[in-house]
């Protein structure tokens, strides 16, 4: 196994060793290691190559000079975009050495556009300060209009958003009048210019909802809606606002300002507008519930008319009616004078057949407890028969295993005088110890006078 030599050492200096190639390299790429931490590099992007691993190589320069780099797939993965033949950029990087060749790179971890951390950290400090003032507070967010009359959008009018938008909206709520408000997306002071549009389409109140849009790119695109007047313009607007800036992984603190964050522009249009063929569908069904109601209703009134002529009718009918009912009602009287002798009686004969339902029989009884007795004293005497068998199978099985029985088919136990302990092999004898043999008639008290170890089977 070969090992880095140590080139600090004295004996090493004072002594000519020849050092291999390799092991110099591995030498310089270990102090480069130990002596450089990760550190941000910038330049400009050259020679960028994609290999068929999934691994970058590129080169990063500058006007004075210029350094190798690689980023392996596993992190090149995760970056969120690939640079370009010219591009700017920083890269997280260790400083190492390509032992193969000898080269100095940089082993890259991550990589970002120049100015980008510097903006990204802007960015997170304004949020942070923003949100500590409740600017982002979800008490604050007030819920779209369901079928809203205007709306108005605010963005550039050479964007592509702006495409997208309208002819979003023209596809889905033609019915909806639009109001755009025109302001550039990109460049210097935009953030107060679009402020001014949101803070106008607020004041004017042609609008029930307003879109701010603008299509993708680089967070230095898109700085203008991170910006502090246009967070607190949409904040303060009096209509609910719409974000939808940058792609569905972009976001902006206009973003976090608005009351709906959209992920695209087509969707923050899609978010504000009904789709015309659903209204018109929702129309059609509440029309004929509408139809169907109306329906029910007439012939409800119909019945209730009905109802109402049946009741009509003339005095000597009503005479005929109500005498009748007190003939009916006499009846009635008469039935509930007897009832009460009635219902007495037979409550007497139900209690009675209970009576004589529950009344014990004492004869069946006394049978039952005879048989019962007899069943008992047969098991009780099978039990005992069962217990005498086992104890005799017992008995005869202890029999055959006792150790008499052993000793009467010629057999001996040999004992030790002293101790009374068994003797199970040659090994514990010694010429002149006294033994106690145990026999089927008796014991014999010995005395050894030589020992011999077994050779072989004897049996």
């Amino acid at each position: 196994m070969n090992s880095t030599p140590d080139f600090s050492s004295p004996e090493l200096a004072s002594a000519e060793v020849v050092v291999p190639v390799s092991a110099l390299n591995r030498a310089i790429g270990s102090m480069l290691e130990r002596s450089f931490p990760l550190v941000w590099v910038g330049g400009e992007v050259s020679n960028f190559t994609r290999a068929a691993s999934g691994h970058w190589y590129f080169s990063l320069k500058d006007t004075q000079a210029q350094m190798r780099c690689v980023m392996f797939r596993g992190r090149a993965q995760h970056a969120g975009f690939t640079p370009r033949e010219g591009d700017h950029i920083e890269v997280r990087a260790l400083v190492t050495m390509y032992e193969p060749r000898g080269e100095l790179q940089l082993n890259v971890e991550a990589v970002r556009r120049t100015g980008q951390g510097r903006l990204y950290e802007a960015f997170l400090k304004l949020k942070a300060q923003l949100d500590a003032e409740g600017l982002f507070a979800a008490e604050r967010k007030r819920p779209l209009p369901l079928h809203p009359r205007a709306i108005g959008i605010v963005t550039s009018l050479q964007a592509a958003a702006l495409r997208d938008v309208l002819t979003t909206l023209a596809r889905r709520a033609p019915h909806i009048a639009l109001i755009v408000y025109p302001a550039p997306v990109q460049g210097a002071g935009v953030s107060a210019r679009l402020a001014a549009m949101v803070n106008a389409a607020s004041a004017r109140r042609e609008v029930e909802v307003l879109i701010v849009c603008r299509g993708g790119g680089s967070i230095e695109d898109l700085w203008a809606f991170n910006e502090e007047v246009l967070a607190r313009a949409i904040a303060a607007c009096e209509i609910p606002v719409v974000s939808g800036v940058g792609h569905e992984t972009d976001f902006t603190i206009a973003d976090f300002a608005a009351d709906v964050r959209a992920p695209t522009p087509t969707a923050a249009a899609e978010l504000v507008s009904p789709q015309r063929a659903v209204l018109l569908r929702e129309l059609t069904q509440r029309q004929a519930m509408l139809a169907r109601g109306f329906e029910r209703l007439r012939e409800r009134r119909a019945q209730q008319l009905d109802w109402l002529a049946r009741r009509l009718v003339s005095p000597a009918e009503r005479l005929a009616r109500q005498r009748m009912h007190l003939q009916q009602l006499g009846v009635r009287l008469a039935s509930a004078g007897a009832r009460p002798v009635r219902d007495a009686r037979a409550r007497f004969a139900l209690t009675q057949m209970r009576w004589q339902r529950w009344r014990p029989d004492l004869a069946a009884h006394q049978s039952r407890l005879t048989g019962l007795t007899q069943r008992l004293d047969q098991a009780l005497l099978r039990r005992h028969e069962r217990h005498v068998a086992r104890v005799a199978t017992l008995a005869a099985r202890l029999e055959v295993l006792s150790p008499q029985r052993t000793l009467e088919r010629g057999y001996a136990a040999v004992l030790e005088a002293h101790s009374g302990r068994a003797v199970r092999t040659p090994a514990t004898l010694k010429p002149g110890r006294r033994l106690t043999l145990h026999l089927a008639d008796g014991t014999a008290d010995i005395t050894l006078a030589d020992v011999q170890a077994r050779l072989g089977d004897d049996f």
